[in-house]
């Protein structure tokens, strides 16, 4: 009895932190977006990644499709924030999950320097930065929800994965934009 609720505990806590952690990294991403979609326009090489449109005027044009969206995320963001890109982009296989996206970082600098206790060894530090991609979709108007997943491996023992799943909303405008022709 004394364990399980001891296991219930950090399990409560965990999720708490996760979700602080996830919440304090949504504003950050919010703003990162305005210093990439701002720096795109003084003629930086990352415009042709952040627009799925050429466009001649001074106004930043923001990803209007999830391809265009998560190569932001996966190339200028990561470089930003790590000076390099993402280890991987994925799309979800199952047919059951086609609003579902992964990034995958095999080094995490969040989580290189903090030590996590193993009774919280479900606490990943990466929520942050799940919390600054959840910011950026939002930002873009991409309704989405971000969290982190500790897959480890015998060569990345920190890896984790940032799962994306976007709403029905969006999907569906996808699909609109996809028939009208729009890239």
């Amino acid at each position: 009895m004394h364990l399980a609720r001891n296991t219930s505990k950090y399990l409560y806590f965990t999720n708490n932190r996760l979700h602080r952690l996830n919440e304090q990294g949504y504003p950050l991403g919010l703003r990162l977006l305005d210093l990439l979609l701002y720096r795109s326009l003084t003629g930086s090489s990352t415009t042709s990644t952040l627009t799925s449109q050429s466009s001649s005027s001074n106004q930043p044009v923001r990803p209007l499709r999830i391809l265009p969206l998560l190569q932001l995320i996966h190339g200028p963001l990561w470089k930003l924030l790590f000076s390099r890109p993402a280890d991987a982009l994925e799309h979800s296989v199952s047919p059951n999950t086609p609003n579902e996206y992964m990034i995958t970082d095999n080094d995490p600098l969040t989580n290189t320097y903090i030590s996590v206790p193993k009774e919280m060894n479900m606490l990943n530090c990466a929520a942050f930065v799940a919390g600054i991609i959840e910011g950026v979709c939002d930002g873009c108007g991409f309704e989405a929800s971000v969290t982190a997943h500790n897959q480890g491996n015998d060569i990345w023992p920190s890896r984790t994965v940032f799962l994306v799943k976007f709403g029905d909303s969006v999907m569906e405008r996808e699909k609109t934009l996809e028939r009208a022709g729009i890239k």
